[in-house]
């Protein structure tokens, strides 16, 4: 049996998670379940896979979840005891599905550890990629994406040899408005934003796909799991989200991985590696009729994809920043402070905040997200943000 540990069992790829060890238990043990705040459905996944431990990042729910803890089981607060929780885990793999950079730390403490990290929080490679990767090498441990993308590039580089890539193209739905007119994007609303095509995700990962941030940052991640060039790294407009990336070889050959748009099956094979489970999850049907439409995305709609480029390019700390100031903007948006085409207007000035230390230093990380955050708040309430151009 695989011990499994979850940190974001919570969202929707806990959730997601927890139904395949649900059909598979026995293959699979869950040793700790982690959540930010919703200690209710953590108390009930708990005592449904009865795990011992769980974790709490917020203080007001944790002391909640005590009053009706059971016998027995023990619970965890707070991001200052990752470490600890992390070095005491006996587990084959840790999954880390928390949505943000929080995920940073436990990210790092993992892959420290030398345990296996399961990666559905794009954001702490992000943030620290260069860390995570220099980590994960000295530790011999091995980082498993599970965002869909991600999984499908990792499926398809099994066909062949590193120093025969030749290009990434990582596939996106183009969200809500990739046909939108552009000059109505100074009038699209929350509730429009949130309206996702294809995926049912949480409300920041929802914007993100909304803006093109997501894809922006996935190439960032990208860049640092596969160690490719930013310019070898192609975002390719797939409305379908049937083929879910794709790899091109230096022969012209190009591998993709194709299935219905489903997030347990990146789940399954990052549980699997290098095997496969056997599931009943849905299959295509190339028997009826299947379209499959490709195109460019429109820089000029979605810049937050020009700024992800940007950043990689300048590296040090400029991914942190464009990651910490677009979680802030997002957050703005989501409060209704901002509006939609303000979001890469905040991101593209937070990017000018001046950052020092070691990109190689989680303490350095930290604090730069920190300083990153305060800045691009504080940028946000001066109001001066510049509008872009019709």
């Amino acid at each position: 049996m695989r011990r499994i540990a979850v940190f974001g069992s919570t969202g929707s790829i806990g959730a997601s998670l927890l139904d395949i060890v649900r059909k598979n238990r026995q293959r699979y043990e869950i040793v700790l379940l982690s959540s930010n705040q919703n200690h209710k459905l953590l108390l009930e996944q708990a005592q449904e896979f009865a795990v011992e431990s769980i974790h709490l990042f917020n203080e007001d729910a944790a002391s909640a979840a005590q009053l009706v803890l059971p016998a027995g089981m023990h619970l965890h607060c707070g991001r200052d005891s990752i470490s600890t929780l992390i070095d005491s885990l006996h587990c084959d793999l840790v999954v880390n599905a928390i949505v943000g950079s929080a995920g940073l730390e436990v990210s790092f403490h993992t892959l420290n550890r030398g345990l296996n990290l399961a990666l559905a929080n794009k954001e702490s490679m992000v943030a620290g990629g260069e860390l995570l990767r220099e980590t994960a090498a000295r530790k011999g441990a091995a980082i498993l994406p599970i965002d869909s993308e991600h999984s499908a590039i990792f499926q398809c580089l099994q066909s062949g040899k590193h120093a025969e890539v030749e290009k990434l193209l990582l596939t996106s739905s183009g969200g809500p408005f990739r046909i939108r007119p552009f000059e109505t994007f100074e009038d699209i609303t929350l509730a429009e934003a949130l309206r996702h095509p294809n995926w049912s995700m949480g409300s920041k990962i929802t914007i993100d796909s909304a803006t093109m941030m997501n894809k922006g940052l996935e190439v960032i991640e990208a860049h640092y799991l596969f160690d490719i060039d930013a310019d070898s790294i192609e975002i390719v407009v797939h409305p379908q989200s049937i083929v879910h990336s794709m790899v091109q070889f230096h022969d012209g050959s190009v591998v993709a991985q194709l299935s219905p748009p489903d997030m347990r099956l990146p789940i399954a094979y990052a549980l699997e590696f290098p095997n496969r489970l056997l599931t009943n999850l849905p299959r295509l049907d190339f028997s009826s009729l299947l379209s499959l439409d490709f195109g460019p995305p429109d820089l000029r709609r979605f810049p937050s994809i020009s700024l992800a480029y940007n950043a990689l390019h300048a590296g040090g700390f400029a991914p942190l920043t464009l990651n910490a100031a677009n979680e802030v903007a997002v957050a703005a948006f989501l409060a209704e402070e901002i509006k939609f085409t303000e979001i890469p207007a905040t991101v593209e000035e937070a990017l000018g905040i001046a950052i020092t230390g070691s990109s190689l230093s989680l303490g350095d990380l930290l604090e730069a997200d920190r300083a990153v955050r305060q800045g691009t708040e504080a940028l946000i309430k001066q109001g001066t943000l510049a509008r872009p151009r019709r």
